[in-house]
């Protein structure tokens, strides 16, 4: 298996007019602001598109992003099992952002969207105060709950993946319209 190059945002850039760019994260996510002329295909839904990036890999580069870089890295060890060689952009959208260049909001309205990194804060922190509440109130052994949570997150850290997220991902908010996806890879074939 090949390991995915890794461009940073002043590389991509450079050579964004030369790339098939898609942006792993939710839909959410990717409507509140991604890399101009970025395909949105969410993680999740990779397997489904894999014949189709493996198409658009053979007439040129493919850059996968996300967030981070944490999902893209993912995506593009996945890709790489099915014969197809990508790159991934070093600290993702973030990244790009920071360095000061420009993020695509569709139809030019900036969505308030949360990305999944603040889900997840939010579920997980309501759920730490809520074990440490019914532990208090009802029965200590709720605050397993709260313990739970930690090791989760610990676990998270460690291997650096989210079940939480994976499952956040699924709820209607994050996940794409068949239609839009659909979309999306009638664009990719296009490309």
């Amino acid at each position: 298996m090949t390991t995915p190059t890794t461009l940073d945002p002043r590389q991509a850039r450079i050579r964004l007019h030369e790339l098939t760019v898609i942006d792993v994260r939710t839909p959410g996510e990717y409507a509140g602001g991604h890399i101009p002329g970025a395909l949105n295909i969410p993680l999740d839904q990779l397997d489904r598109a894999l014949p189709d990036i493996s198409t658009a890999a053979r007439h040129g580069e493919i850059l996968v992003v996300c967030a981070s870089g944490a999902r893209s890295e993912k995506a593009c060890r996945m890709l790489a099992e099915n014969g197809t060689h990508t790159a991934t952009l070093a600290g993702g959208t973030g990244a790009w952002a920071a360095q000061g260049h420009d993020l695509h909001h569709p139809d030019g309205v900036r969505k308030a969207s949360w990305g999944m990194e603040r889900q997840v804060r939010l579920v997980a922190g309501s759920i730490v105060l809520l074990g440490l509440a019914l532990g208090e109130v009802v029965h200590p052994a709720f605050q397993l709950l709260s313990a739970g949570i930690a090791g989760g997150l610990v676990f998270s850290a460690m291997t650096n993946t989210c079940g939480m997220a994976a499952v956040l991902a699924k709820l209607p908010h994050n996940r794409p319209r068949k239609a839009e996806l659909d979309a999306t890879l009638a664009r990719l074939r296009s490309n």
